[in-house]
């Protein structure tokens, strides 16, 4: 099943943009590999309204924000999860307005032992070239990864810690709006979509985007965790998904159900390719990923990594030893 992605936005940086009666939406001038054209913060409601995903630390996409609601009063900073493209402005927001902010929890902390389990040292070839990155930053410009989830400097907002923890099914109310949160981990352990009841429709942050799958990273993502969450939407009856990347997703069950098929899919050539034999991740992202830009080598070895986890657990796949991201081969279950 093809995945029918949606890709037309024009993220018009530091304007207004009404996408339904009760939506605008302030792109961030942040866009990147892993954030498309930028971070979308979206305003929901009218007089008293939520901010969902204030973005990354700019004080230009705040000050859009702090405009586009001008006469009217922030009552809810809320936030799908930690990535420094998401949280990091909640602060900034918040000294502006007081406004109290809601997420899952901080940012996760894995033991020691899985984060060196997921830290590979042989994966050299997967690494964007310097001239690959030349090249995208001549095309999109993003000094530095910066505002990117990904960038290995620092991957998360480990200073965030929301004012009011919320858990799956708690309600977030404001005047003319209400907010589910829909626990979602597998990109992250935290992270949170949010059903917007009013209008039947969700924010789905990282989980599930338009323009492109997302990156599940160990340990801080899982793949099993991935698609359970993904299984959870095809329960919902809602008419559009709201991504922090990217424009609306139409059909978004449909969409959902095609996301599923990929990945699995993506397990059955995982099988394919070891049926010949035993192989490390970079050689089976390059078996994979013919039809992946190179610079993309990297995030797909994150996520093929996360699917031989998942598929070690049951079975489908072994090591010689416990499953690391340096194991220098895998090969099929027995």
């Amino acid at each position: 099943m093809t995945i029918p992605y949606v890709t037309e936005i024009d993220p018009s940086y530091g304007n207004v943009v009404e996408v339904s009666s009760s939506i605008r939406r302030v792109v961030a001038n942040n866009p990147g590999r892993f954030t498309y054209t930028g971070t979308g913060t979206y305003i929901v409601g009218r007089g008293q309204v939520a901010i969902i995903d204030p973005g990354p630390a700019n004080e230009e996409h705040v000050a859009a924000i702090l405009s586009a609601t001008s006469g009217e009063e922030i009552s809810h900073i809320v936030v799908t999860h930690t990535h420094k493209d998401h949280s990091p402005a909640s602060r900034l927001l918040q000294t502006a307005t007081g406004a109290p902010t809601y997420g899952f929890g901080s940012h996760p902390v894995a033991p020691k032992e899985e984060v060196l389990r997921s830290q590979p040292t042989t994966w050299d070839t997967l690494f964007p070239t310097p001239e690959e990155i030349e090249e995208i930053k001549r095309s999109m410009p993003f000094p530095d990864d910066e505002g990117s989830e990904h960038a290995q400097d620092e991957p998360g907002d480990m200073a965030f810690s929301p004012d009011v923890e919320i858990g799956h099914g708690d309600l977030i109310r404001g005047g003319t709006w209400t907010l589910e949160a829909v626990h979602t981990p597998g990109h992250i352990s935290n992270h949170l979509c949010y059903g917007f009841k009013e209008e039947k429709s969700l924010f789905s942050g990282d989980h599930v985007m338009g323009w492109s799958t997302s990156v599940i990273p160990s340990p801080e993502g899982a793949m099993d965790a991935y698609m359970d969450s993904l299984r959870l939407l095809l329960d919902r009856n809602d008419m559009f998904f709201y991504p922090t990347h990217g424009p609306r997703i139409p059909e978004p069950i449909a969409f959902t159900r095609a996301l599923i098929a990929h990945r699995e899919n993506r397990e059955q050539q995982i099988i394919n390719c070891l049926s010949s034999g035993p192989k490390t991740i970079p050689e089976l992202v390059t078996a994979m990923y013919t039809e992946t830009p190179h610079i993309l080598h990297m995030a797909a070895g994150q996520s093929v990594y996360s699917h031989l986890i998942h598929m070690a657990k049951k079975g489908k796949v072994a090591t010689d030893g416990e499953a690391n991201a340096d194991s220098t081969f895998f090969s099929q279950g027995r």
